[in-house]
């Protein structure tokens, strides 16, 4: 796309665009006197249960992991400690007292607990990063497909309240693909989940695009979780504390997305649907930026059919982990579209219970809460 086409075709998308943000920027003006605050929640044992909504509460982000897991963490940080910073900042303290852990590992009567005081109908379960991808590739596909018969096995006992996607590991993309395949045709589960990086390669890469394939084949979405920035950065972000969720974790899902869209894998995959978490890592707030330099890129990257923008709106769906803020989820909204933006808790990372209510609270109708929480979901996973 040449310089002049970028302009014509984005004045009109941003043209469009602007009513829509406006509308947005003035329900947030009416629900909040002044500039939008950030205000935090008040803790959960002060916390009122969220109300009766019209609606049903569904949890899209919402993590597990199993107890031989983090025993293997803990194996790996114990042969050498300095082979993995990232595996050792997130779980080098997972032993039994880690109240993280304790609700990571529990499938049944507590987590149904915590969902039923802060009001969440169904929760989306996924395998918490780093997965299984700081193995080799005999042991993380043979884990992956472990964990996915225990996820099912959870979802049994409980179909009413959980869904599941599958783990995968990347390593091996072939058994990747045939483990997405197994997982969803045959164990029942609703898409698939990458954390991230893999000891520092991403899915930009064509050697790991069989599994897009198996993914747009099957027509289940694979979500992109965050976990802390691989080899190649991580050092910077580890001596300042700002690895995790602080900032570290949107960096490298906001790179791992737009690596995905500049590398060409949705010109070769259109219908390839991918989640990303956070209210879209900011890549919302920055899409007029990325278009325009998209256009002005650098030579060898790939020639793309359209603009960043809009394989965003077209391939793209985010959910609002961690992120119950009216003027973030509004943006996203008005960006990307109202069927684009699901809800979800970030359990256990980020339990609190009155950020339920915040978002119920948002200057939405009815309607597009119910999209917001309920059936976006319902029809991104096919639940």
């Amino acid at each position: 796309m040449d310089r002049r086409s970028f302009f014509k075709g984005a004045a009109a998308s941003y043209a469009a665009l602007s009513t829509r943000l406006t509308a947005s920027a003035a329900q947030v003006r009416t629900a909040q006197a002044g500039p939008a605050q950030v205000t935090m929640p008040v803790r959960n044992e002060d916390a009122a249960k969220p109300r009766k909504v019209p609606y049903k509460r569904i949890a899209t982000e919402e993590a597990w992991g199993p107890p031989e897991m983090f025993a293997m963490y803990r194996k790996l940080l114990d042969e050498n400690p300095y082979a993995h910073p990232g595996l050792a900042t997130m779980w080098g303290d997972s032993g039994g007292g880690n109240p993280i852990v304790a609700r990571l590992v529990d499938m049944g009567e507590r987590r149904i607990n915590d969902m039923d005081a802060s009001g969440i109908d169904v929760a989306l379960l996924l395998l918490t990063a780093p997965g299984v991808q700081v193995f080799d590739a005999p042991t993380g596909t043979s884990l992956a497909s472990s964990t996915n018969d225990q996820l099912a096995e959870a979802i049994r006992k409980h179909p009413s309240r959980f869904a599941g996607l599958a783990a995968f590991a990347p390593q091996d993309p072939k058994a990747a693909a045939k483990e997405i395949e197994r997982a969803t045709k045959r164990l029942g589960l609703k898409g698939a989940v990458v954390n991230s990086h893999t000891e520092g390669e991403y899915l930009d890469d064509p050697k790991f695009w069989g599994i897009f394939e198996a993914a747009e084949a099957l027509n289940v979405p694979i979500y992109i979780h965050p976990r802390e920035p691989s080899p190649q950065m991580l050092q910077p972000f580890l001596q300042r504390g700002m690895e995790r969720a602080l900032y570290g974790f949107g960096v490298e899902v906001g790179l791992h997305t737009l690596a995905l869209i500049t590398s060409g894998v949705f010109d070769r995959f259109p219908n390839l649907k991918i989640v990303i978490g956070h209210a879209g890592e900011a890549l919302p707030y920055l899409l007029y930026r990325i278009d325009y330099w998209q256009v002005h890129k650098k030579p060898f990257m790939p020639k793309l059919k359209m603009l960043p923008s809009e394989y965003m709106r077209r391939n793209i769906y985010l959910t609002t982990s961690g992120v119950p803020w009216a003027p973030a989820i509004l943006l996203a909204q008005s960006v990307l579209g109202m069927d684009r933006v699901l809800y979800a808790m970030d359990y256990p990372y980020q339990f609190q219970i009155e950020e339920v209510t915040m978002t119920d609270n948002l200057p939405l109708s009815d309607a597009d809460k119910k999209k917001l929480f309920q059936t976006n979901a319902e029809s991104v996973f096919s639940l």
